[in-house]
């Protein structure tokens, strides 16, 4: 697939894509101080970034959960933020009647995993125009995704993105078969691997999911040496008073310094494309 911009970042160009934010929206002052420091990181490690958190958390493993702050006071603060920091916005949506409202602010629409197979909620996104981004199923093969990304392209979307984020193993866990990434790269979409959730060990804690964050900068490390287009990763600057996924989100403090190990790293493996190995396979 061809790359294309989202606002100034481009991707699948020669640099990484980095995806960055909390999980859920939280109150503004942990959202702006989050925001002014990827925006230092970016200017200090010229990284091209998209700035990422939800409105909304459908799928929390308690009723009593903190979800978001809503649809219309998420995009509030989501649009001030992308104004005020000047990055390109991502969210994810639940129900295809939010499409149309998320997509006059944000400037990447997300499909969550448990609902990449919902072909309204798929099209819905599609026809806003916006780069969508699909999360591929914890549940389903990477050929898979073939179908879904159809879905998409029928309903008139040229900017589209997979994202792999783990394979069901067992219970309270999941794996990351390296192999998934190329074989959605072969589908003709940009390949982003979430380090975050990659590392979440689902309702391992009972009423909420844990995580396994020393794990993210290892298999980070790998996807971006395998030749992804972009990084997801949530970041929070006290992950352990996070409202959500705080034990699979990167300390920010240390996020300055794993955008610079991933840049190295692309640097040197970016110019590889998947494209290569499907040769080595007609030609075996």
């Amino acid at each position: 697939m061809q790359s294309f911009d989202i606002e100034d970042v481009c991707a699948g160009g020669e640099e990484l894509v980095f995806i960055l934010g909390p999980c859920v929206i939280e109150e503004e002052d942990v959202m702006f101080e989050t925001a002014r420091k990827i925006a230092e990181i970016r200017e200090s490690t010229g990284a091209q970034i998209i700035f990422k958190s939800s409105f909304d958390k459908a799928n929390r493993s308690s009723p009593d959960s903190y979800r978001g702050p809503g649809l219309e006071e998420g995009l509030r603060l989501l649009e001030r933020i992308g104004t005020e920091f000047d990055f390109p916005l991502l969210t994810d949506i639940h129900l295809p009647d939010q499409a149309q409202a998320v997509g006059k602010v944000v400037d990447v629409i997300q499909i969550p995993a448990f609902l990449c197979r919902q072909t309204d909620i798929v099209q819905a996104a599609a026809h806003t125009g916006r780069a969508v981004n699909i999360k591929k199923g914890q549940y389903m093969s990477p050929w898979n995704m073939e179908g879904i990304l159809n879905k998409a392209r029928e309903a008139g979307s040229g900017r589209l993105l997979a994202t792999e984020r783990g394979t069901f193993f067992g219970y309270n866990n999941w794996v990351v078969d390296m192999r998934n990434l190329a074989a959605m790269r072969s589908l003709d979409c940009l390949v982003v691997y979430d380090a975050t959730h990659s590392v979440q060990l689902p309702g391992g804690r009972g009423d909420s999911s844990g995580g396994e964050r020393e794990y993210i900068l290892p298999l980070a490390r790998s996807a971006v040496a395998a030749g992804i287009d972009a990084v997801f990763m949530e970041v929070h600057p006290r992950p352990s008073s996070a409202k959500c996924d705080g034990p699979n989100m990167l300390p920010l403090k240390h996020l300055k310094e794993a955008v610079g190990q991933l840049q190295d790293i692309h640097a040197v493996t970016g110019k590889y494309r998947f494209d290569s190995i499907y040769d080595v396979k007609k030609n075996e």
